[in-house]
């Protein structure tokens, strides 16, 4: 992993303050490709340079999108940040050790760290775009995180194994995942695999679980040849067996 692949998102922040303070948390780690979710217009550029100090660049060559999704299409692996932790929210969140152990051996490819509105974090809907969770261990009586704070904790998390390499490889991004997970379910939907409302569901789980596998362009073009050919071999027998009727 090479903190150039590391992109900070932002979905939706309010603060223009808190944005500055994110600018120099990250230059302070070495990380400089930042993307927000939202209109530049909506920010205070002065304070952002009253806060960013010498690192108000970030500001300036900041991307900016309109959904989350195209936010991180070019991305092999998304974290989305919580403290949350509700039965619908992902059940696997690891902490930033864990997370930045895990990312150590991705070593071609964007990986996005998302953060929420200050006042209501992530979505779920935000979330279930995301290949993994990410929290921050804190006191319960008061387990609420500045914005910069939580960005600051995390990208030191990543610069400190930044610094010791690991023999690494590229994943597929989300965007061919999304595609592989289309012709998996085109495939199930060809043999007749789906019941009326399992289908949506299904399509989640085969995109959650290849995401977080973070397979290689190889590895995800076996696994669809391998649907692709339990697709075939099925209708070939289902026409075998009309043909003996």
């Amino acid at each position: 992993m090479n903190l150039s692949q590391i992109v900070i998102v932002l979905c939706h922040p309010d603060s223009s303050q808190n944005i500055g303070s994110i600018c120099r948390a990250m230059l302070n780690m070495g990380i400089t490709q930042l993307r927000i979710i939202g209109d530049k217009t909506d920010y205070d550029s002065k304070e952002i340079r009253k806060l960013s100090i010498h690192a108000y660049q970030l500001w300036l060559e900041a991307k900016f999108f309109p959904s989350l999704q195209k936010a991180t299409n070019d991305c092999v692996l998304t974290a989305g940040t919580t403290r949350r932790k509700g039965k619908n929210r992902k059940p696997w969140f690891l902490y930033p050790e864990e997370f930045s152990e895990k990312i150590n051996t991705i070593s071609q490819g964007n990986i996005a760290i998302i953060f929420g509105n200050e006042r209501t974090g992530l979505t779920d809907e935000e979330l279930d775009l995301c290949t993994l969770g990410v929290t921050i261990p804190s006191s319960p009586e008061f387990s609420s995180l500045n914005l910069s704070h939580a960005v600051q904790i995390i990208t030191y998390s990543i610069f400190t194994k930044a610094t010791r390499q690991s023999p690494g490889y590229k994943p597929v991004t989300l965007e061919r995942t999304n595609k592989a997970v289309q012709t998996i379910n085109n495939n199930l939907e060809e043999i007749n695999f789906f019941k009326l409302s399992g289908q949506q569901k299904m399509q989640r789980y085969w995109t959650s679980i290849i995401s977080r596998a973070s397979l290689s362009e190889s590895e995800l073009s076996y696994l669809e040849q391998i649907f692709t050919k339990i697709a075939g071999k099925y209708k070939k027998k289902l026409h075998k067996t009309k043909i003996s009727r």
